[in-house]
């Protein structure tokens, strides 16, 4: 497709394999990490036609833009922004401290917000541009990570606000909300509980959990033409655990769900 594609975290799980799909698509990817060798590794991997490093951490603002800009001189603006950097602390409110609280809503609401910011005054100057978020179903409710899933819920009213706001210009702008993922960041849980997959498809209706690929599977198509006139949407991917409760559901009826 040719497009110019910022996609951040783009060494942890979901974020590697939407470099790879981007890629494949022909777009040319800004793959943004603060992991140096991680990210020189997945350059070298993509390779120079198909992939620049964006060597710079999301929660320096200045630092982002102006590592963003000297890819930018080489290849041209960003036609299509993933803003997918992000990460969880305290597991519950009593954990949380005052530090681990800022250091999650700096990383993902205002990372995420640093992120729009280097890219949406070049959009609105071609009249045309795409923001995907990758936001989370603990955005949607209360799952734990208290911080992570507060600066989630922001991303939500934000994204809206962007597509209001913006769509004047030809900006869209969208975010997906995964459920579970199959990523590295389960690798703590699974050595407490080896079982644990298996112990949490009772509450997804399709009993089966969403891959990296469907994240990007989702995320393609709203950057795609397709989804032209879709924007301000919360996608929840997530095997229908934002459907319902079917548990509690079974519990209260006292019948077969």
């Amino acid at each position: 497709m040719n497009r110019k594609v910022l996609i951040t975290g783009a060494c942890g799980g979901i974020g590697r394999v939407l470099c790879q799909r981007f890629a494949a698509a022909g777009d040319h990817v800004y793959a943004q990490d603060r992991d140096a060798n991680a990210l020189q590794q997945l350059a070298a991997a993509l390779g120079p036609e198909q992939c620049s490093a964006v060597l710079a951490d999301v929660t320096d603002a200045a630092g982002l833009k102006a590592a963003l800009a000297a890819a930018v001189a080489v290849h041209g603006e960003v036609d299509v922004l993933v803003a997918n950097a992000g990460a969880a602390d305290s597991l519950t409110l009593q954990a949380t401290s005052e530090a681990s609280w800022k250091h999650d809503i700096d990383l993902n609401l205002n990372g995420s917000f640093h992120t729009v910011e280097a890219v949406r005054p070049a959009m609105q100057r071609s009249g045309k541009g795409n923001i995907v978020i990758i936001g989370s179903v603990n955005g949607m409710t209360s799952l734990g990570h208290p911080a992570y899933s507060a600066a989630k819920a922001a991303l939500i009213s934000y994204t809206r606000a962007l597509a209001m706001e913006f769509g004047r210009f030809g900006i869209r702008a969208n975010i997906v909300c995964p459920g579970t993922v199959k990523t590295q960041a389960w690798q703590a849980r699974m050595e407490k509980n080896p079982n644990v997959f298996e112990d949490l498809k009772k509450w997804y209706p399709l009993r089966d959990f969403a891959t990296p690929d469907d994240i990007a599977d989702a995320v393609l198509f709203l950057a795609s033409d397709a989804a032209r006139v879709i924007t301000g949407v919360v996608l929840p991917v997530d095997g229908g655990l934002m459907a319902g409760n079917q548990v509690l559901a079974g519990e209260l009826t006292q019948d077969t769900i």
